[in-house]
């Protein structure tokens, strides 16, 4: 009787020993999604900061191009009012973030042609200086999102690994979501010389 007690006491206490390192581990992962998604938020929330200068400076030279600065103001206001937390990254949630900033982007891109309708405004040292900044900044959330990615990546392969997925369904660590491609970006552009 007496290996039997000691054999399930060993069991019992590995048990406990593995599902406690597990437990830690997963812990130590999902705050690195977090901190990494802090990131993600911090370099769109540079973008949207430098948005308001940018659109004060183009206002001074292109007045009559009231709509396309209006769209720009409307979509930083609709990108900066989606707030997601590290405990809401879902594929759901992402994809209407992205969508947010996707409109964001695309309402960037409007502004930045007004340029060439203005030579003045091209010369503009401070439209340049914005303007490197926002490619910079660009950079960044392109950067950023991939770190993210990757630290999913990781998070995600982890929990879902034999015995952790049994720790992680008991402790509510759920699977985290990616940023994904925008679908309009799958099909490539058209060039035509011919008109």
């Amino acid at each position: 009787m007496k290996p039997l007690k000691i054999t399930l006491i060993v069991a019992l206490f590995a048990s406990f020993f593995f599902s406690s390192c597990s437990y830690n581990s997963m812990v130590e992962k999902q705050e690195a999604v977090s901190s990494q998604w802090g990131n993600v938020q911090n370099s769109y929330q540079r973008r949207a900061d430098l948005i308001p200068n940018l659109v004060e400076t183009v206002k001074g030279y292109a007045s009559h191009e009231s709509k396309t600065l209006t769209d720009v103001v409307e979509a930083r206001a609709k990108a900066t009012s989606i707030n997601l937390t590290a405990d809401q990254l879902t594929e759901e949630n992402i994809q209407k973030y992205q969508a947010a900033q996707g409109e964001l982007s695309s309402a960037l891109g409007k502004l930045m042609m007004v340029r060439e309708a203005y030579p003045d405004l091209k010369a503009n040292v401070n439209f340049i200086n914005l303007q490197d900044e926002l490619a910079g900044t660009e950079n960044r959330i392109s950067t950023e999102r991939n770190k993210y990615n990757e630290i999913v990546k990781d998070y995600n392969g982890y929990i879902r690994k034999f015995p952790q997925v049994i720790w992680s369904g008991w402790f509510g660590f759920d699977k985290k979501g990616y940023f994904e491609a925008d679908a309009a970006s799958q099909k490539a552009p058209s060039v035509n010389f011919n008109n």
